[in-house]
């Protein structure tokens, strides 16, 4: 059986760095290049805190994808870079694998609209964690029972979008299941501006950005005489990994773009 080959962007960040080590021992990813700001023409195993691998950075991503041939692009960058990578992976015939979250609604019809003209499998998750996935799947199931409901969700402080795309992408899957209503007192009045988050189909979204977090949500349900919470946390950015390698495998079957993992699991 062939290898996946991977180009990864964002090699040195933190989830970049961690899908590198994650292909490094796995079977049947091998890493054919990576896509970086800096370092044109280095090797990996030449970056500081990187693993001893061969491939070679490209500071040029259309350069990258039209020179190494490759199946898949792993991209955990920045929401600009991120849509403009996968873009390219589309137009030179590689699938994308996209962790990067704050795309909006015009780049998603987009890129859905590329893939399926070009018959190729994408995927874009707000979140890699299996266990993030269920409980976005969770908390749709109880948004049937529990319709007033709030979104906490906490995060790294160098985290550059706020809500994440988790959190939205909780509220879009709750919406479904739920009839819009506005939540609290109807006189309610912010005191000081924002103190009730933001407002998103007349739930409320709160986003925490503090250092020594990772990732984490709790989704508050409230009823009459009690409270429901569904909560996930990853402590370490592995958690995403198993996600990342679900999708870079199931990718190389699709002919559309999938947003969302819980699409990929049984």
């Amino acid at each position: 059986m062939n290898k996946i080959s991977c180009i990864v962007a964002g090699p040195r960040g933190k989830m970049g760095s961690e899908a590198l080590r994650m292909i490094e021992k796995d079977d049947t990813l091998e890493l054919a290049a990576c896509i970086d700001r800096k370092h044109e023409g280095e090797r990996v195993q030449d970056i500081d805190g990187l693993p001893s691998m061969g491939a070679i950075i490209y500071t040029d991503a259309e350069i990258c994808m039209q020179e190494v041939e490759a199946d898949v692009l792993i991209d955990l960058t920045t929401p600009e870079y991120g849509y403009k990578h996968t873009k390219l992976a589309l137009e030179n015939g590689i699938r994308p694998v996209v962790g990067t979250t704050g795309f909006s609604d015009d780049q998603l019809s987009e890129l859905r609209q590329l893939a399926e003209t070009k018959q190729l499998g994408a995927v874009i998750a707000p979140n890699f964690a299996v266990g993030a996935v269920l409980m976005m799947q969770f908390s749709k199931w109880a948004s049937k029972h529990f319709p007033d409901v709030e979104i906490i969700e906490k995060h790294h402080d160098q985290k550059l979008d706020a809500p994440s795309g988790t959190a939205a992408k909780t509220a879009q899957l709750i919406q479904e299941e739920r009839e819009e209503h506005k939540q609290g007192h109807e006189n309610e009045k912010e005191t000081i501006e924002g103190a009730r988050g933001a407002n998103y189909d007349g739930m409320r979204i709160h986003s925490v950005r503090l250092p020594g977090l990772v990732a984490h949500q709790e989704v508050i349900f409230g009823g009459l005489g009690q409270t429901l919470t569904i909560k996930h946390d990853s402590y370490h950015r592995e958690s995403f990994m198993s996600g990342v390698k679900l999708a870079a495998t199931e990718v190389m079957n699709l002919d559309v773009l999938v947003y969302g993992l819980e699409h990929l699991l049984d």
